[in-house]
């Protein structure tokens, strides 16, 4: 559908405004260094991973521990060794607990002297000896709990989340919490208590958000394994522009308990608990660890015949004026995949264009900032900047940043003046509410019982860092499969031509969290998966 003359004003303004703003942070950074003494070159990635135990998926790593073909403390110490050499390049572990890891370690390697035998332990503790990072947003026993909250600073978790507790029983070892943004809210994971996390592609690249850390620690080979929460694609994004694998599971399968923030009213329907790995074949074990008895829900024992899905595929959203158009290498990138799948499994991808994605944002927007089915309000963004303290004023609080005097950052108050405005408009916001509903029933009946749609992660390829203020709607491309509750899987697909990340989305109906799993597993086989990083 063509644009109307207002929506082409208002994206020429929009693109225009982007670019004043990209100028305008091209004028603020750093100068470069004076002529002097040579110095050597700052690196522009981290350095590719020695050690070969770094390069183990979690369940080979699992069986190879339970064969006592390796010890845990050894691999414990790999991957202690792993962030402290490339930490302080990407700032991603933002507080370790080494010391407790390896003494967890060791009574793993008891565990396994006294074991009476390979079956019984791989059933009672799947993960035993993995080692494993968590956003910081979560509850871990003895860590902080601030969600890049300065009011927070002080807060230590005195017990663990739900699915941290089940992953521990599992027999995974954490070995620290990682960065997000704050309050879990923008796609660049910086905020006042923790600083910035480097995207380990590029030192001077985003890694995403919320889960940023957590995708930069396991690109950097510093993990195997993550967990993540998403509401607005905090899962996808940083596994799209960090190279690796998330997975928003189906609506309700994966407790929330124990994050800060936790959803309320109607976004308790929308904020998913998911799994971040480096390979696709550690996804599903994470994801039957984590729902507990809510796997029951799903259909992962249930064989997938990837030759008898239908296959769907959208380029881009329609054209919003919200968001920035599709990379080319991105569009490139999805159509090998519609090529392969053409071409090696026999199937027929059918394009598909549905208008109402045109609409993701907005759609976003306004089912956040609804009320639920009992009448309860969403809770107000600027509550949670207070975190039950003095009222946050937006307006006052943009004064204060522009002085240098506020311990918020600049997205974080942007999106409660955002807020303020949504609620300016209550009869435009309900239509959009309705076209939501419209458009969850539209997906449901097109994926069926054997779809799977395929759809770009990300307008853009990993943005420069600051970058995404200019373009700070994109993240509609995920944040429209929060909303509508489907099961999502972020899957790589190889690097670009600067060496950074391009990916896809696997999208099927609910509870059908199987199928996604299933192409990305396949995908992963196909097109490489995970690459390491500093080798570009």
């Amino acid at each position: 559908m063509a644009l109307s003359r207002t929506e082409r004003f208002l994206a020429l303004l929009l693109r225009l405004l982007s670019r004043i703003c990209l100028v305008l942070l091209g004028l603020v950074a750093p100068a470069p260094p004076r002529a002097g003494p040579a110095r050597p070159a700052p690196p522009r990635a981290v350095p590719p991973p020695r050690r070969p135990l770094l390069l183990l998926p979690a369940r080979q790593l699992a069986a190879r521990l339970r064969a006592r073909q390796v010890t845990c403390v050894e691999v414990v110490e790999a991957y202690v060794e792993r962030i402290r050499e490339v930490n302080p390049l990407i700032n991603a572990v933002v507080k370790d607990r080494f010391e407790e890891a390896l003494q967890e370690a060791r009574q793993v390697d008891k565990l396994l002297s006294e074991s009476p035998g390979n079956d019984y332990l791989e059933e009672k503790f799947p993960l035993l000896g993995v080692p494993i990072t968590i956003k910081e947003a979560f509850s871990v026993h003895g860590m902080p709990n601030t969600s890049g909250l300065v009011n927070r600073r002080n807060v230590i978790a005195t017990s663990d989340a739900t699915v941290v507790s089940r992953l521990k029983q599992a027999g995974a070892i954490p070995l620290g919490v990682t960065n997000c943004s704050e309050l879990c809210m923008w796609y660049e994971s910086s905020n006042r208590v923790y600083g910035r996390t480097n995207n380990p592609y590029d030192l001077q690249r985003i890694v995403g958000g919320s889960s940023g850390g957590e995708g930069g620690v396991l690109a950097a080979a510093c993990s195997v394994i993550g967990v993540g929460s998403d509401i607005g694609g905090s899962i996808r994004m940083p596994a799209f522009f960090n190279g690796v694998f998330g997975h928003k599971p189906t609506t309700g399968v994966v407790p929330n308990d124990g994050q800060f923030p936790n959803a309320r009213g109607v976004r308790t329907s929308f904020l998913c608990t998911g799994p971040m790995c480096r390979y696709a074949e550690d996804l599903e074990p994470m994801l039957r660890v984590m729902a507990g008895p809510g796997v029951n829900k799903l259909k992962l024992n249930e064989k997938v015949s990837l030759e008898k899905i239908k296959f769907h595929c959208m380029d881009h959203d329609g054209g919003s004026i919200f968001v920035s158009p599709v990379d080319k290498e991105i569009l490139q990138a999805q159509k090998k995949v519609v090529e392969h799948l053409e071409g090696t499994l026999g199937v027929q991808v059918q394009r598909v264009a549905i208008h109402k994605m045109k609409y993701s944002f907005q759609i976003w927007s306004a089912m956040m900032s609804s009320k639920d089915s009992d009448g309860q309000e969403a809770q107000l963004f600027t509550d949670l900047l207070g975190d039950h303290g003095k009222p946050v004023w937006p307006l006052w609080e943009l004064m204060k940043w522009l002085m240098g005097m506020s311990s918020h950052t600049l997205p974080a108050i942007a999106l409660g003046l955002t807020e303020k405005l949504m609620k300016l408009n209550p009869r435009g916001n309900a239509k959009l509410v309705s076209m939501g509903k419209s458009l969850q029933e539209e997906m449901e009946a097109l994926l069926g019982p054997d779809g799977v749609l395929l759809y770009p992660s990300h307008p853009t390829i990993a943005p420069r860092h600051h970058s995404p203020i200019c373009m700070p709607f994109n993240f509609a491309y995920t944040a429209i499969f929060n909303v509508l509750g489907l099961p999502v899987t972020q899957c790589p697909l190889g690097l670009s031509s600067e060496g950074l990340p391009l990916g896809i989305q696997l999208v099927a109906a609910s509870y059908n969290d199987h199928l996604t799993l299933a192409v990305a597993r396949y995908l992963e086989q196909a097109f490489g998966g995970w690459i390491l990083p500093g080798k570009v």
